[in-house]
């Protein structure tokens, strides 16, 4: 698949996904709570997402159960909501891909429950300070390898680890279209963005320094090796003539 730059009236209709979004996440972000279940939590924005005349584009992607990924602590990405309680000192990401009339936006948040450790307070921090570095860099001229560069220096800043195997995508009508958007690189390299790219950025730190992660017997879930809290913050982004625009701010 060849990479399909976007219009200005096609990245508008993202932009109507993503507005959908952001304000979907505005929502989750009310309803943390310890006893909350991520089950809850997946049957809430099943309903909000229909009453604004969207669908989670997750659900049934490659048969895929549920309209969000919910990856709690240890599990980093692709994680099954589950009837277990989220409980005091807890990391969530809710990852979410909304389809509105073909058009798609992604963006997942990682959410702290209550009251969090040092450590979690620095990595959370640490990793949507990549988030928003990378997208600086998601500008006409610039290169897949400078997005990637920004979010490793962050990691490396704070000694925590990337998830190498995971990251960012091109996304339209697709939900995963060219290039990828890895996570870590180096200045200059890989594709040469132009106007009418629309790219997720989403980088996801791990506490341990390593940043090893593990596929488990379901296909979906990724944990972290060590077995340390990970957690992942994404932006659908624009490339445009005037600079990064994020589409799900």
């Amino acid at each position: 698949m060849e990479i399909r730059l976007k219009s200005k009236e096609e990245i508008g209709y993202m932009r109507e996904a993503g507005r959908i979004l952001s304000a979907c996440h505005r929502e989750i972000s009310r309803m943390i709570a310890p006893g909350v279940t991520p089950l809850q939590i997946d049957a809430f924005v099943e309903e909000f997402l229909a009453k604004q005349g969207a669908v989670p584009e997750q659900k049934g992607y490659r048969g895929f159960p549920y309209a969000i990924c919910s990856s709690v602590n240890d599990i980093v990405c692709h994680g099954f909501p589950t009837d277990v309680p989220l409980a005091e000192g807890d990391v969530v990401t809710i990852d979410i891909v909304v389809n509105k009339d073909g058009w798609l936006a992604d963006s997942g948040w990682s959410y702290g429950v209550g009251k969090l450790s040092r450590p979690l307070q620095r990595l959370m921090l640490r990793t949507e300070q990549a988030l928003f570095a990378g997208i600086d860099q998601a500008r006409v001229g610039q290169t897949i390898g400078d997005i990637g560069y920004a979010i490793e220096k962050c990691a490396k800043k704070g000694r925590f680890g990337v998830a190498r195997p995971l990251g960012g995508h091109g996304i339209g009508m697709h939900l995963h279209e060219p290039p990828d958007v890895p996570s870590y690189g180096r200045r200059g390299d890989g594709v040469r963005l132009v106007e009418g790219m629309v790219i997720t950025v989403e980088p996801l730190f791990t506490l341990g320094s390593t940043g090893a992660v593990l596929w488990e017997g379901d296909g979906w879930t990724i944990r972290t090796a060590d077995g340390t809290c990970g957690v992942q913050f994404e932006h659908t982004v624009a490339v445009t003539a005037e600079g990064p625009y994020i589409l799900t701010a």
